[in-house]
């Protein structure tokens, strides 16, 4: 087999020492051959001519002739011939190949043709047989060696390293003639060999006088005159990166010259509040954005947080420009390119520079507080006569305060409406926990009379109405328990068991002579309510006939004898009385007032009016009432409770005990004295006071439809006075709308405003006088707008 591909004008040569060919024997099996081992049949190769031999002129052909193409016997039908004359594999009519080659079947720098004859049966030419070389240019084979059927010998002359195609004749190959197949008698005897691609790779030339092997490859194509694919890739490559190099340098030179051009002026495309200051000078631009902004500024900023509008006043909250940083950060040129490119399209906002207060910038935002934030209001179920329905669970909000500092920083002198982040707060029931509990307990429950029974065969009835008055429900773990306001229940069973128990009798004092003399306290038996209301929670849910039997226990009397006497001659030494309030709201006072009646408190003894009047819930016997929800008015489970602790706040007060833990209304409440008063919030906050007198004291109320009274009783110690001090410090309300369908009760606002109370003690005994000085500050009400 050839070792490496020859292009035109080279011979192809072995690179061992003796060259190879391969030859096919008469079974058209290929072996290796070699000058030693010649195949049979094979003739010698003639030994070189001196001379090139002469051009043959045209001759019938003879028999076994082929024209000098390369040529093999074949067995298969002859290519047929296009229609302008061509032969089907690529030869031209006129002889010449289609590759270039020259007429007589040549290439240029080629090795002299190869000839193949093949023999037809009955010794009969081919059709297109060409004429024979002339006689003496090659030697004849030898006598007897020519079989009958075989092709004629192949010979090869390799030719030397440049030397013409016919100039001389070179060492010869023989290959082996190898049987023809039967040929019809219409088919032509030969068929065109295709050319054989080339190897990749090509050896060195072989000397002269070496035999060569046959190379038939194309001409043209890869490895040939018309050069390889490879040596195109590097071209390309170089070509890619000189054009790449070119355009970075192109964009380089572009942005060097654009960034200096920018140098001086304000960046292109940049904006400051919405207003644009590209392209000029920085005291222009200044100018400008003091003109604009400046008016922005000096206003009430529109804000909006959730579904509620307000206002909030710049100067109230410490807000000013920093102009000097606001032109630094405007003015700085980007160096990224990318932002430089799209500032040809785009804008580019940055803001101004804010100057805030801290402490103004909180107070301004908390003032919201009082409209927006609202606790989520859990599920639940109200009665309209005995028909349950249903209220939907409400999720609450709150301001978030930090992060609508750094909001309101950034957009407050946009010039437009400022939204303000909320926290939202959601409820931990949801309607399916409603539906449950109107279905499992609220509808049957008000199906029909529960009965009482007590002893003594005493019976009480609570009927559906009286059910649907006291049932309540509560979020307990995700779901809604339901609860009855013991209260309801005690008013409607009490009368109907009187018979059946013996009232208790507290201690008391008399004054009707003159000096106050104590009435012997007295234990009695009766109903437990408060084990029986449980007893018939159980039952709710049951259907009808529903029966419970009273519990029954002894029932000491809150204020004993023997507390009384411990007080000595007794007198009060710390009195108060406020009004003003609502029939609903009175309902709770009244029960708050009826829980801490009569409570002793002993010498270094801490009193906590959260913990006495507690769980101020509908189970307790308190209802809902209007209470004043963050600056708003609203409605809520003991709604009024608030004023038995400012009542009891100064009864204290007056009465000499040390004050340890009370907390002013956010926002003034006119029927309470500024600054001396204090609300209570079940498990936020309390109402405490330590008495600090050597003998007990005794709290004792008294309620009316209008008013509510508490009274200290014990040994006096302290001559006690209180001195209020100017309002000062006074802050303006700002407006809030709520949007229609919301809960919304108008209000015309107040102002805030810190005020002192000072009150001083004088030691009666000692002549000891100690001051000490409170200090409230109010915030103002909102005046708040009703949307139609």
């Amino acid at each position: 087999m050839p070792e490496r591909q020859s292009s035109p004008g080279e011979a192809t040569a072995s690179s061992e020492p003796e060259s190879t060919s391969n030859v096919r024997d008469a079974g058209g099996v290929e072996h290796a051959a070699t000058p030693d081992a010649k195949p049979e049949g094979a003739r010698p190769a003639p030994a070189p001519r001196p001379s090139p031999r002469p051009a043959a002129p045209p001759a019938p052909a003879p028999e076994g002739d082929e024209n000098p193409t390369v040529r093999t016997v074949t067995g298969r039908a002859p290519s047929a011939r296009g229609a302008n004359g061509e032969h089907a594999n690529g030869h031209a009519a006129n002889g010449h190949a289609a590759g270039g080659h020259a007429a007589n079947g040549h290439a240029a720098g080629e090795a002299a043709t190869v000839r193949v004859a093949a023999h037809r049966p009955g010794g009969s030419p081919h059709p297109h047989a060409e004429p024979p070389e002339p006689p003496g240019r090659r030697p004849a084979p030898p006598a007897g060696e020519q079989r009958p059927g075989e092709a004629a010998t192949v010979v090869v002359p390799a030719a030397a390293p440049g030397a013409a195609p016919r100039g001389a004749d070179g060492a010869t190959q023989m290959l082996p003639r190898t049987p023809a197949p039967p040929f019809a008698a219409d088919e032509p005897a030969t068929e065109r060999i295709e050319r054989i691609p080339p190897a990749a790779q090509r050896g060195p030339l072989p000397p002269p006088e070496m035999p060569t092997q046959v190379d038939l490859g194309p001409p043209d194509g890869p490895g040939g005159p018309g050069g390889t694919d490879g040596d195109k890739g590097p071209r390309r490559g170089r070509k890619r990166v000189l054009v790449l190099s070119a355009v970075v340098a192109a964009l380089g030179l572009l942005y060097g010259a654009d960034l200096l051009l920018g140098s001086g002026t304000m960046p292109r495309g940049v904006t400051v509040a919405g207003i644009g200051v590209g392209g000029l000078s920085r005291e222009d631009a200044e100018t400008k954005l003091r003109a604009e902004i400046g008016a922005r500024t000096s206003g009430p900023i529109p804000v909006t947080v959730g579904d509620v509008r307000g206002e909030i006043d710049p100067a109230a909250a410490g807000l000013s420009v920093d102009w000097p940083s606001t032109m630094d950060r405007a003015g700085s040129q980007p160096l990224n390119p990318i932002t430089r490119i799209t500032s040809f399209f785009s804008e580019r906002e940055v803001g101004v520079v804010t100057i805030a207060e801290p402490d103004a910038l909180a107070g301004a935002l908390e003032q919201l507080g009082p409209v927006v934030d609202r606790e989520p209001s859990e599920g639940t179920v109200r009665f309209e006569g005995t028909e349950p329905q249903p209220v939907e669970p409400r999720p609450g909000q709150r301001l978030d305060v930090p992060a609508a500092g750094e909001v309101l920083k950034r957009e407050w002198a946009n010039g437009e409406v400022v939204a303000l982040p909320i926290a939202e707060l959601p409820p931990t029931t949801t309607s399916e926990d409603v539906t449950a509990a109107i279905e499992q307990v609220a509808r049957p429950a008000v199906a029909a009379p529960i009965t009482v029974i007590g002893e003594d065969d005493v019976r009480g009835t609570v009927d559906p109405e009286v059910i649907a008055a006291a049932l309540s429900f509560e979020a307990e773990n995700g779901a809604l328990a339901p609860k009855l306001n013991q209260q309801v229940i005690q008013d409607a069973l009490a009368p109907q068991m009187a018979d059946s128990e013996e009232p208790a009798r507290d201690a008391t004092f008399d004054f009707s002579g003159g000096r106050a003399v104590v009435v012997p306290s007295k234990d009695g038996r009766g109903v437990d309510y408060e084990a029986t209301v449980a007893a018939l929670v159980e039952v709710l849910g049951r259907p009808a006939p529903r029966e419970v039997t009273a519990v029954y226990a002894d029932k000491p009397a809150e204020v004993t004898t023997e507390e009384l006497e411990a007080l000595g001659n007794p007198e009060v030494i710390g009195e108060f009385t406020t009004g003003g309030f609502a029939p609903d709201s009175g309902i709770n006072i009244r029960r708050a007032a009826e829980l801490i009646n009569g409570t002793v408190v002993q010498p270094g003894e801490v009193f906590s009016l959260d913990k006495a009047t507690g769980p101020r819930t509908a189970a307790n016997g308190y209802v809902e009432a209007g209470v004043i929800d963050n600056g708003r008015a609203s409605r809520g489970i003991a709604g009024g409770a608030s004023q038995v602790s400012t009542t009891l706040y100064n009864a204290a007060y007056f009465a000499g005990m040390t004050l340890l833990e009370h907390k002013a209304h956010s926002y003034y409440i006119s029927r309470y004295p500024a600054g001396r008063e204090a609300t209570i919030a079940t498990g936020a906050i309390d109402n405490k006071f330590r008495n600090d007198n050597p003998t007990p004291i005794m709290i004792r109320t008294r309620w009316t439809p209008t008013s509510v009274t508490v009274q200290i009783y014990g040994q006096r110690r302290y001559e006690v006075t209180g001195e209020f001090g100017p309002r000062t410090n006074p802050t303006q309300p700002h407006t809030v709308t709520i949007p229609a369908g919301e809960d919304c009760h108008p209000s015309n606002g107040s102002p805030g405003f810190t005020i002192t109370d000072t009150r001083t003690r004088r030691d009666i005994q000692t002549g000891e006088v100690t001051k000490e000085t409170f200090v409230t500050k109010y915030n103002p009400a909102p005046r708040v707008v009703c949307e139609d």
